[in-house]
């Protein structure tokens, strides 16, 4: 059977914590807590499950949080690979008007050992699909043995052994290396700061943002999905630009809406009907499932986006101004 098969290397617990107003350095106390396994590819999966697809997670957790991973609401979908100790603690602090503040711990070092365990349930995980993508999420761990960053040409190598299409979203020096060697990889989830490092120069206007996009087209990418926060998104391959905006019901927790538009992404790209645009059926399917992630409380959605529709332009306007940062 075809599916989705997600790789969290760093897997987290989300703690959020809701308060009616944060004001730094006095002390608040919380209106709500929450704790949930996350870690962007549990997120990914999450949304995917939610939308009705065949997806598993392979995520690396702490064996001291591993029965709470257990009875949590992802317990079906992870496929954890246990490592010493506890789980990093991703927190989020969200007020009353749906801002959000997040602090994630560091990535803790993994074993070649425990790299070879994951890269083995990935490969275990995909030979149980047809034709499956696989998506490759969040931080990259440090080898705990030699300090480099885990290599990923081991996961690339088993996602060619069965014909998985790969998709990455992940940032730092993992988007670096990554960038160096693009090539063959089949979908790329940078946000506009991201996009901007990557090719060096800032992208004040829809253009530019498509113009480094193709950039990264040029090295080897198929198509560069990149988020514009609240300007919407804006799906690119070499010879196509689909930009696609979906107003939320409300905001509650910014935290986990960009893996709900990848999420909704893969969504939109696996089930357009037949004759259909299915670029620009998926970036409408991202968008839509990125607004309906903002208005849940939770880092996971529950449920696919219902009465959400995406405002979809295939010739966008490139002279369109950027929301400058921090602004809505």
């Amino acid at each position: 059977m075809s599916g989705i098969v997600t790789l969290t290397a760093a897997g987290a617990i989300d703690a959020t914590y809701r308060v009616g107003s944060l004001r730094p350095g006095t002390f608040t106390r919380a209106d709500g807590y929450t704790r949930e396994v996350s870690g962007k590819g549990v997120n990914v999966a999450a949304a995917l499950a939610a939308g009705g697809a065949d997806t598993a997670a392979v995520v690396v957790l702490g064996v001291d949080d591993v029965r709470f991973a257990r009875g949590g609401a992802t317990a079906p979908l992870l496929r954890i690979v246990e490592v010493p100790g506890a789980t990093r603690v991703n927190t989020s602090i969200v007020d009353a008007e749906g801002a959000t503040t997040k602090v994630n711990a560091p990535t803790p070092p993994l074993s070649s050992a425990a790299w070879d365990a994951t890269v083995a349930a990935l490969r275990e995980e995909l030979s149980a699909r047809t034709d499956p993508w696989l998506v490759i999420s969040g931080s990259l761990p440090q080898l705990a043995d030699t300090g480099a960053l885990v290599d990923l040409a081991a996961v690339r190598a088993v996602a060619r052994e069965h014909g998985a299409r790969v998709a990455v979203d992940t940032s730092g020096a993992a988007l670096d290396t990554l960038l160096a060697d693009p090539a063959g990889i089949d979908l790329l989830t940078p946000n506009a700061d991201e996009l901007s490092a990557a090719v060096g120069r800032p992208l004040a206007t829809l253009g530019e943002v498509i113009a480094a996009a193709r950039e990264i087209v040029a090295r080897g990418v198929t198509t560069v999905l990149a988020s514009l926060g609240a300007d919407g998104l804006v799906a690119v391959t070499a010879d196509r630009a689909v930009f696609a905006r979906a107003t939320a019901p409300s905001v509650a927790n910014t935290a986990g809406a960009g893996d709900a538009a990848l999420a909704g992404f893969l969504l939109g790209l696996t089930r357009a009907a037949a004759g259909a645009d299915r670029l620009a059926s998926a970036a409408a399917s991202a968008a839509e499932w990125g607004a309906h992630a903002v208005a849940h409380a939770s880092t996971l959605v529950a449920g696919p986006p219902h009465g959400i529709r995406a405002l979809v332009d295939t010739e966008p306007e490139l002279s369109r101004v950027l929301t400058p940062e921090g602004e809505a």
